[in-house]
């Protein structure tokens, strides 16, 4: 097995900050590519995403800002009258405002014979197909005036929206909306992919995501550090190959899931089976006594102890080569005692739920603080998140990635923030999930990824490796289980069998 130092990071698509993919815009043109060449070169590339996406429309309407990604919309809107569309050209700057090579752009439109009109409230949105360039990546504060309007129309037009480099109102390296931002159908990004593209509110506003480098290598920069890596499923491959033929339960690991307090057996029963299914050797679960029949009767591979407490956990927890911690703990003294146990033990731990919760109380009433631990994995969703930095729910959400960095750099470990574009903190940086959809908010998903994580590390996958390798099987699980019925009324129960396919070396070649 490889060394997890020497992981894929090199083979994964790298992610930037906005000012980090400015600055490869400003090395390429200091390297002798012409602004205005590498801006005709990115219209291009838009054009061509235009019409293979949409081969039959025959009219557009592009709204242009004032800045490059204004110019974009100009070259574009050029392009396509040369190919004989019907072209509106709205202006949000007048064309006397324009410098450098946004003007340039706006000179090539007219002369192309594009018509230009000027942004007016109410004004007729003409085109079968409408063109965002009218915020690029630079924006920071909040969307007002023409802009804003401009966005609301564009929004409310009834059509698709084709998006240069980013959806207007969407900020490139958070992926917040500035107060309001384009809904679009595809974006098209360049030079480098941004990571706000990806995270935060990117999943309602981005569409379909066409990345194109225009020929500047990003990963020959290698002072520029990616803001983060996207995930894809080859890492199955590589970290879960086939099983030599004389393998037995004992070389796959043994996982103890503690879990499911009097009345809350259902999480714990939900990460044993997840548990199970990616293939750890043993699964022990502890739980109250009123939930042991229930095991028996639903996953009966699963060796199920009653445990009034802490107290009944014997020895347990030393047999076990991992600990999944949290679901169905509950808040009380009987979760208490259980995730107490839990951290008095070496053993690697994957905490989640009402684990988390408690957590948060201790570090908070740690006189002295909690050590962070450099074995666990975390795995709150927003709200967790928000109790164990005390922040609100709103700056998490506000900026994802500094949250997940800040809960790494606080607890240790590896933090998986959880949510639409999942994102995991470790050692070697910032991954995100490209994976998952809607139908995961429902209860128990969060169970069944801690299961999940629980048989990675009992079968020696590393700590950081499993993480992302988890999020990504579970969230790709949920894709597949919608594929076949639907996102309204995916089960959490349901993820586990298409997990299964996943985890083995037929269904982890990226193709699934």
């Amino acid at each position: 097995m490889t060394d997890a130092s020497q992981g894929p990071e090199a083979e994964l698509h790298p992610l930037y900050f906005a000012d980090q993919v400015r600055e490869l815009d400003r090395r390429t043109i200091a390297g002798g590519i012409a602004g205005f060449a590498l801006m005709q070169r990115a219209s291009a590339a838009a054009w061509q995403v235009l019409r293979q996406r949409w081969p039959e429309v025959r009219s557009l309407t592009v709204l242009c800002g004032g800045g490059n990604n204004g110019g974009d919309g100009h070259v574009l809107a050029a392009l396509a009258a040369a190919e004989g569309l019907t072209v509106q050209r709205v202006l949000l700057r007048p064309v006397d405002e324009l410098s450098g090579d946004a003007r340039l752009a706006a000179e090539m439109a007219t002369a192309a014979g594009v018509g230009a009109e000027s942004w007016t409230p109410g004004i007729r949105l003409a085109g079968e197909l409408m063109v965002d360039a009218l915020l690029g990546t630079g924006l920071a504060g909040e969307v007002r005036g023409a802009f804003r309007e401009a966005i609301t129309a564009l929004n409310a037009s009834g059509r698709p929206v084709l998006a240069i480099d980013i959806p207007s109102g969407l900020h490139a390296d958070t992926g917040a909306v500035l107060g309001d931002a384009v809904l679009a159908a595809t974006t098209v990004t360049f030079i480098g992919d941004k990571l706000g593209l990806h995270i935060g509110a990117a999943a309602e506003h981005v569409g379909e995501l066409c990345f194109r480098g225009l020929g500047v290598e990003a990963l020959a920069e290698t002072d520029l550090v990616p803001a983060a890596h996207l995930l894809d499923m080859g890492l199955a491959a590589v970290w879960l190959p086939a099983r030599r033929r004389t393998a037995h339960k004992g070389d796959c690991g043994h996982a103890l899931v503690l879990g499911g307090a009097p009345g809350f057996g259902g999480a714990a029963l939900l990460a044993a089976e997840a548990c199970a299914r990616l293939g750890a050797g043993k699964i022990s679960l502890a739980t109250a006594p009123a939930h042991v029949a229930a095991s028996l009767v639903r996953r009966p591979e699963v060796m199920a102890h009653g445990i009034r407490g802490a107290t009944d956990l014997g020895q347990l927890p030393s047999q076990a080569d991992v600990l999944v911690v949290g679901p169905g703990l509950g808040q009380g003294s009987w979760g208490q005692g259980v995730l107490q146990a839990a951290l008095e033990t070496d053993k690697p731990l994957v905490v989640d739920a009402d684990g988390l919760n408690l957590l948060a109380a201790y570090f908070a009433g740690a006189e002295e603080g909690m050590a962070p631990r450099d074995n666990w994995i975390l795995t709150p969703h927003p709200g967790e998140a928000a109790r164990l930095l005390g922040w609100r729910v709103a700056e998490i959400e506000a900026d994802r990635r500094a949250a997940v960095v800040a809960l790494r750099e606080r607890f240790g470990g590896v933090v998986v923030l959880k949510g639409a574009g999942s994102l995991i903190a470790g050692p070697e940086g910032v991954a995100v999930c490209p994976f998952g959809n809607p139908g995961m908010a429902s209860g128990g998903m969060g169970d069944v990824l801690s299961g999940m994580l629980g048989a990675l590390l009992a079968q020696g996958v590393p700590l950081e490796i499993a993480a992302r390798l988890g999020v990504l099987v579970h969230a790709r699980a949920a894709d597949l289980a919608a594929a076949d019925a639907g996102e309204r009324g995916l089960l959490a129960g349901d993820l586990a069998s298409y997990a299964r396919i996943l985890v083995n070396p037929a269904g982890c070649d990226g193709d699934v």
